[in-house]
């Protein structure tokens, strides 16, 4: 059976992304889904994050995929890291995460939604 480079590289692109999504959630999304169900501020916050980057990715128009998210989480990361951010080592308090860190938990709630997850 003979496969295509194009089908090699589309995969283990997906895989990549499928990846970097995970290490994401491990991080910051289990914890902060987990907390923004217990805290409907905090949710809401969440659904606002999650909307403003399926704007920003023009998931409207068409399907999201896990590697337009892993590129948008990681520059998001990139850009925070860029102006002083330093993603948290420890606990996080819920009642009030910094900025990347709820756009981040956006990320990993869109994540979920892909088919697949």
């Amino acid at each position: 059976m003979r496969v295509t480079f194009n089908r090699v590289a589309s995969r283990t692109a997906v895989d990549s992304a499928r990846s970097s999504l995970a290490a994401l959630t491990v991080s910051v999304g289990t914890a902060g889904l987990a907390a923004a169900a217990a805290r409907p501020g905090l949710l809401a916050l969440v659904d606002q994050h999650a909307a403003a980057v399926r704007d920003s990715l023009d998931g409207d128009r068409r399907p999201l995929t896990a590697a337009a998210l892993a590129g948008y989480a990681e520059g998001v990361r990139a850009a925070a890291v860029e102006h002083g951010w330093e993603p948290p080592s420890g606990p996080v308090d819920w009642s009030e995460p910094e900025w990347p860190v709820a756009r981040l938990v956006a990320v990993c709630a869109l994540a979920r939604s892909l088919p697949g997850a």
